[in-house]
């Protein structure tokens, strides 16, 4: 298993931009991934193999209204990038559950693989 603390991610509808004809990563999407890539780094992750349980707990950085559903793309996608595993597609157990906030917001992050 695996548990790791990640920063709270920007939500989806705030994780990309459309530019013309092109959908790119935000800024602050890009910002993240680069945060979560870091950390994955420094933890010394290697990539999961197979299909995978994935639990996200997560803890809002202030009361206001949020779709849960949305974090869960930008997350999954920046650990991918991150290499806690190979392919999101992966994952074919997905809990994410929302707590009450925290300072500046967190993530608690669960990988377990399916047996």
């Amino acid at each position: 298993m695996m548990e790791i603390t990640l920063p709270y991610p920007p939500s989806a509808n705030h994780y990309w931009r459309h530019v013309g004809p092109r959908t790119l990563i935000s800024r602050e999407g890009r910002t993240f991934r680069r945060r979560v890539c870091a950390i994955l780094a420094a933890a010394r992750v290697v990539p999961k193999d197979g299909p995978l349980a994935v639990v996200i707990d997560v803890y809002p950085p202030d009361r206001r209204r949020r779709d849960i559903d949305n974090l869960q793309k930008p997350l999954l996608d920046a650990l991918e990038k991150g290499h806690a595993y190979h392919d999101d597609s992966q994952i074919k157990d997905l809990h994410t559950r929302m707590f009450e906030p925290v300072r500046g917001g967190q993530v608690i992050v669960r990988i377990d693989p399916l047996t």
